[in-house]
């Protein structure tokens, strides 16, 4: 099993290239951050650490305490590709991935040359972790001028899309919400035909997505690790069935003390969440679990 970290990629912790390099002089595989590109004032539904829906009718107060109930991290990302181009120029082995892309909110044109970009200037060393946000973000997701409603099927067409430009000379495509008549677009990206695909989520449906325009399933920890079992059994049985061959499962907020339960369920790289404040600890914490694993 591979072993890797997942941080929030917050202005308030440690050096994001200090990270990169500490991260691979520890032998660890891999590093992901998020992709929140704001955090709306003003919101209507809880982050999904919390069930309950704020129900206020003074927007003020909405804002206020909508908001309270997300971790500071989340107002304090930074640009998730920008950083992750900077950690692979100061390495040469640790794999940067993204945990999660919200592709739903980037242009695909755009999203194509800069994930095709980034796999470059990494020679390869691109994992992109890809989803289609919550809806708990849905203020956010407007922002951008999506509507959650529709966002499953933008999240096809813009995959279907990107996968068009990174693989043709000439690339075109013709859906309902992604419409373009042939393009010239390059970099392609440095691995063939793309950087391998995790599709997160842990929705009844996110297995139907994975198969659809993923290499693999990014799920979070699950505490019955029973389902966890089934559900990965289901994937790699539908996707033998579909002439895709196996599944590459990445277990993102791992739990170092289920590492047996991942591993004995067919998981293939797990990603333990670096506190902000305590990056170095946890991460020296993982870095000796992965060695005595």
């Amino acid at each position: 099993m591979k072993f890797g970290v997942f941080w929030m990629n917050t202005d308030e912790g440690i050096d994001p290239l200090e990270l990169a390099r500490e991260t691979e002089g520890l032998g660890l595989e891999s590093v992901f951050v998020p992709d929140h590109s704001h955090v709306p004032v003003n919101r209507g539904t809880s982050w999904a650490g919390t069930s309950d829906t704020v129900k206020l009718t003074d927007r003020d107060d909405l804002g206020e305490a909508a908001t309270s109930d997300m971790p500071r991290d989340f107002h304090r990302n930074r640009d998730q590709l920008l950083t992750l181009t900077a950690m692979a120029t100061v390495t040469t082995t640790l794999r940067v991935g993204t945990g999660i892309c919200l592709v739903v909110q980037r242009d695909p044109i755009y999203l194509a040359k800069e994930i095709a970009t980034l796999d470059q200037m990494s020679r390869g060393r691109l994992l992109f972790g890809v989803g289609v946000a919550s809806p708990w973000n849905r203020e956010e997701i407007r922002n951008h001028g999506t509507d959650p409603r529709t966002r499953m099927k933008l999240m096809a067409e813009r995959m279907a899309a990107m996968q068009e430009i990174w693989t043709n000379d000439q690339a075109q495509y013709h859906g309902d919400f992604v419409d373009f008549d042939p393009i010239y677009s390059w970099p392609k990206p440095f691995q063939k035909p793309r950087p391998p695909v995790f599709v997160g989520g842990d929705h009844p449906n996110a297995l139907d997505r994975v198969l659809a325009y993923g290499d693999g399933w990014m799920p979070g920890h699950h505490d019955d690790s029973g389902l966890f079992r089934a559900r990965v059994a289901e994937l790699q049985e539908r996707a033998a069935t579909a002439g895709r061959g196996r599944m590459e499962i990445t277990v993102t907020l791992a739990h170092l003390d289920s590492l047996d339960e991942y591993a004995a369920a067919g998981a293939d790289r797990v990603l333990v969440m670096l506190p902000t404040g305590q990056e170095r600890k946890v991460l020296k914490e993982v870095a000796d679990a992965a060695n005595s694993f």
